[in-house]
């Protein structure tokens, strides 16, 4: 039973709707927390900066030195052999400062750009999995993890563009401008300061609307990523349909919608390169003119010619790249938001503050007036505003019994087991479920889960070995536990026949192993985790009848002293259930032990006989 939700009931938090996104600054304020810790390396990374670019604003000032002690009187010779040397090593020891300095800030600040990066995609992937089961009902994976990829890149993008490009840039045009103040005319720290605001201003007016196309960009490519592994992961079903060419036409559709995004985007990136070149370009030519004009009429040496042209040329290559970086420190602050909506995102289920761990004594459990619906809340009565899925339903599982629920799809069985594991909560109001008499939502989701084992019927393996997906069920067992947990599933045999035995690679999501060889898995799982309470969801639905047969031995066996839910179909699999209870529609119609329910004659008599008459090997489908 699959629960749809409705985005209109999803929290405030996750509605990510781009048009109401947090401020570029409330994103920086969001990020700055996480660096705070390392702050002392802040400290001494901008010390180094602030020293690298004094050693390079001091290159062109003692290339000015060294050009004008060429201009010596001819035949001193103590002056050609001692002044230039001694100038050409300081220059070489300058320009040897500057790579030192920048390699210093960027050693020291490393840790802090990777351990901030690794506490937030640590803390997003805790979250991840803190969330309800709707959200991953409803989420695409595809684009899901292109948008944390991205998020976790661009920590490590905004810190590189800013202390290594944007911080570094200002305070050396602060510097450079002091110095053409206080050296030359007003001219020169004119020319250079209105080409500087003119070329920002153009580069952020310009990248401000090539945003646009950024964004549809990766919208695009985040379309075309889930796409394609959407397919991939219905490998099965594609090949089934016998639709390889539709799902390849799809993904060229997306392709080439992202082509056309990309030539867009590529297009506007060149209007803004050949804008800025003119700016350059433009402010060059005035700024040689004037030191040109000044040589001529004697106020300016052949130096200081040279030293305007360097000072030029160290602030317009780095600002030849402020476009790309502009624009990318604006889209890694998109990035970095729409990571943080994610991480923002509430818990649809949480633990209550305060909340203690489970105290199982007996394992008693009870379903005391559970009313639920899967899109929105239960009143007061349990009347449930959106797809009403259970209505007043009671029963109880005594300390060691199976109790068994059966009826038709859509009744609402698998319903009782996710409430059980807390994958949703009861609404207050709306009926509770007791553990030894203690409600489960006032417990630590984390000791309820520790205390309930689940075969599901659809069971979802990891990538890995066979020995690592049975040892799940206790990641702390032994080769020797795990082995014996196979054994008591029957699969043991198999598993040795196969040329790597315990070692064997499942394949993803298991499709390397059959329907049964996966369900026996999860059986071996559940039975090495050993849990008082125990939900076997259609736990033998893949087996064939010899093997249903063996293991519902073995699953009586592991259920005997333990609470155990059986939620079935087929009613043969639960004929020895201490009691059965019978749901149709949401609503406990019958209970009782298998020969009372088939003397009543009623709903629980109409299915065992519509099963039995069918022909022999059929099964009724679940």
């Amino acid at each position: 039973m699959r629960a749809a939700a409705s985005s209109s009931h999803l929290p405030p938090s996750a509605a990510a709707d781009p048009a109401q996104r947090r401020s570029d600054w409330g994103t920086l304020a969001r990020l700055l927390p996480y660096l705070w810790r390392y702050r002392w390396r802040v400290g001494l990374a901008l010390s180094f900066l602030i020293l690298a670019k004094v050693a390079n604003v001091g290159v062109p000032l003692l290339l000015k030195q060294l050009v004008d002690r060429l201009s010596i009187q001819p035949g001193s010779v103590q002056a050609m052999l001692v002044v230039p040397v001694g100038l050409l090593v300081a220059y070489g020891l300058l320009r040897l400062s500057t790579s030192v300095f920048t390699e210093l800030r960027e050693l020291v600040f490393a840790k802090a750009t990777e351990g901030t990066t690794r506490s937030i995609a640590l803390q997003v992937f805790q979250h991840l999995h803190a969330l309800s089961l709707r959200f991953h009902l409803e989420r695409q994976t595809g684009g899901m993890t292109r948008d944390i990829e991205r998020g976790t890149r661009a920590v490590q993008s905004l810190f590189s563009y800013s202390l290594y490009s944007i911080l570094p840039t200002l305070i050396e045009m602060v510097m450079v401008l002091t110095l053409l103040g206080v050296k030359f005319d007003a001219w020169f720290a004119g020319i250079t300061l209105v080409a500087l605001l003119v070329y920002i201003g153009f580069t952020v007016a310009v990248t401000e609307w090539r945003t646009q196309f950024r964004k549809q960009l990766n919208e695009l490519d985040s379309k075309a990523h889930s796409r394609a592994i959407d397919s991939l992961l219905n490998y099965e079903t594609v090949k089934y349909f016998n639709n390889e060419q539709y799902e390849a036409r799809r993904y060229d559709e997306s392709l080439n919608n992202l082509r056309r995004a990309a030539v867009k985007s590529q297009r506007t990136l060149s209007l803004l390169n050949t804008g800025q070149q003119l700016i350059i370009a433009a402010a060059l030519i005035a700024m040689l003119w004037r030191a040109t004009e000044g040589v001529v009429a004697g106020r300016m040496t052949l130096g200081d010619l040279v030293m305007v042209n360097a000072f030029m040329i160290q602030l317009y290559v780095p600002l030849n790249f402020l476009g790309v970086i502009y624009r990318e420190i604006k889209q890694g602050l998109a990035d970095l938001d729409k990571m943080f909506v994610l991480l923002e995102r509430e818990r649809e289920v949480a633990d209550q503050p305060g909340a203690q761990p489970l105290q199982v004594s007996e394992g008693r459990v009870r379903f005391e007036h559970v009313s639920f619906a899967y899109d929105g809340a239960q009143g007061p009565q349990g009347a449930a505003a959106h797809r009403p899925i259970l209505h007043d339903v009671s029963f109880e599982i005594p300390p060691g019994r199976t109790v068994a629920v059966v009826g038709p799809s859509g009744a609402g069985k698998s319903t009782l087991a996710r409430l059980l594991y807390r994958f949703y909560d009861v609404e207050p109001g709306a009926g509770r479920i007791t553990i030894d008499g203690q409600d489960i939502r006032a417990v630590t989701q984390a000791s309820l889960r520790a205390a309930i084992g689940i075969v599901p019927q659809d069971t979802v393996l990891f990538n890995d070995t066979v020995a690592y997906n049975i040892g799940y069920g206790r990641p702390d067992a032994s080769q020797a536990e795990i082995e014996a947990a196979a054994r008591a599933a029957h699969i043991h045999d198999f598993i040795a026949s196969t040329p790597k035995g315990y070692d064997t690679i499942v394949g993803e999501r298991g499709l390397k192993l059959s329907g049964g060889e996966k369900q026996r898995v999860a059986i071996a799982r559940t039975l090495l985790k050993n849990p008082p309470v125990l939900i076997f969801d259609e736990a033998t639905s893949a087996l064939d009848s010899a093997n249903e047969r063996a293991i519902q031995g073995e699953l009586q066996s592991a259920a005997r002293g333990k609470t155990a839910l059986v939620i079935a179909h087929r009613l043969s699999t639960v004929v020895d259930a201490h009691e059965i209870v019978v749901m149709e529609q949401g609503r406990v119609v019958e209970r009782g032990p298998h020969a009372a329910l088939l003397a009543l004659d009623g709903v629980y008599a109409r299915m065992w006989r519509l099963q039995h008459s069918q022909a022999p090997g059929e099964t009724t489908p679940a």
